[in-house]
């Protein structure tokens, strides 16, 4: 029986500042067939200015737009996804364009509380609670949307390795 597909798609900085990705590769690849997207190469960001304000600009600035093209012709058939900050709002974009998505689940995706439509498919949302630009208790409401905090953490909980155990978890309860 084949895998189900899961598409994992970095934060702005891309696979050359990904090395955390392995917390959740080492667990979700023995359940799912798990495929690697770099936003900044979705988005055709270039990175020689691999500066935080710099790439950020180039993805809201036609990025997001680009990568989201990108990944809808790249992804033909139903996928889940599992994005990363930029990541999880790519996916976001994609699944409300044509993108046929499963499950959506977004950690830290903080360009979400700007988004004022939601995908139809099932979404899961994490931040950290100290995370200044999450999306606030309007927008959660207005979106009928959960969001699920991890306390005392920022927006870069999702390089932990404890954090990224639990999100597994969820993922592996909500899609096998």
């Amino acid at each position: 029986m084949s895998k189900q597909k899961l598409l994992l798609i970095s934060d702005l900085w891309g696979r050359e500042k990904s090395e955390w990705i392995i917390h959740y590769t080492s667990i979700l690849e023995h359940h799912f067939e798990l495929k690697y997207y770099d936003s900044c190469e979705l988005g055709a960001v270039n990175n020689i200015s691999y500066t935080s304000e710099s790439l950020h600009n180039q993805f809201i600035n036609g990025g997001i737009e680009k990568a989201v093209a990108n990944l809808i012709l790249k992804e033909k058939e139903n996928v889940s996804v599992l994005g990363f900050s930029i990541g999880g709002t790519i996916a976001w974009k994609a699944g409300l364009s044509s993108l046929k998505i499963d499950n959506l689940i977004a950690v830290s995706s903080t360009r979400l509380r700007y988004e004022t439509e939601k995908p139809l498919t099932k979404v899961e949302l994490f931040y950290g609670e100290n995370d200044s630009f999450k999306p606030d208790n309007m927008w959660v409401q207005k979106m009928n949307q959960d969001l699920q905090l991890f306390l005392n953490e920022d927006h870069e909980c999702y390089k932990n390795k404890e954090i990224a155990e639990i999100i597994c978890k969820k993922i592996l309860v909500m899609m096998i």
